[in-house]
């Protein structure tokens, strides 16, 4: 069973250019407490500490999550991954090849690349489910297991089934056969007790 999740945010990534150095790119693989683009039935909310264990990866920064063209890695000290208040935040020294001058750099400098996305696995329990006032699914992660890899992206490319439409569908069904609702119960019953004990 394949766990690895590919998530894509828009306008979060660009190139720049200075003279005698070489061509960085700079992006957010992720933004927290911003809800994703509709995903399979679900809308994601990725909350600030998620990233907390996976920071110390070696993660690739590739293009088009493409691992013909490597643009980066955290091991040889080419990509730098770090979390500040808006979000997974990458920066990548550009491999100076003719390739990928013209591949990425050029079209990133000229905005026809703009997008950016980030290659996962999610805890076990780093997800939250529920259901908002207006009746949208939302999938809350609040921790990661792995990070793969961070990438500029062409298009915002989801894979037709993953893991993450499993976790809803098991949630659905939990939901649906009353074992949500009891293990929702049971909590607020040993919450109940633990707070009488410390009383």
């Amino acid at each position: 069973m394949n766990d690895r999740e590919v998530r894509c945010y828009s306008g979060e990534v660009r190139a720049e250019q200075h003279s005698e150095q070489p061509t960085r790119i700079i992006g957010y693989g992720s933004v927290f407490n911003s809800r994703s683009e509709p995903l399979w039935g679900f809308r994601e909310i990725i909350k600030p500490g998620a990233f907390d264990d996976v920071l110390n990866d070696d993660v690739r920064g590739l293009f088009n999550h493409d691992p013909n063209f490597i643009l980066g890695r955290s091991a040889a000290g080419t990509l730098k991954v770090s979390v500040d208040e808006k979000g997974l935040r990458y920066n990548i020294d550009a491999p100076d090849t003719q390739t990928i001058r013209d591949l990425v750099l050029a079209p990133m400098l000229r905005g026809d690349i703009n997008q950016s996305s980030f290659a996962f696995r999610i805890a076990r329990d780093g997800e939250h489910w529920y259901e908002d006032e207006e009746g949208v699914v939302i999938r809350e992660i609040t921790r990661f297991s792995r990070l793969y890899d961070v990438s500029p992206v062409t298009y915002p490319a989801y894979q037709e089934a993953d893991s993450g439409v499993r976790s809803m569908e098991a949630w659905q069904e939990a939901r649906k056969s009353g074992d949500l609702l009891k293990a929702v119960n049971q909590k607020l019953a040993r919450e109940r007790v633990l707070t009488l004990l410390n009383a």
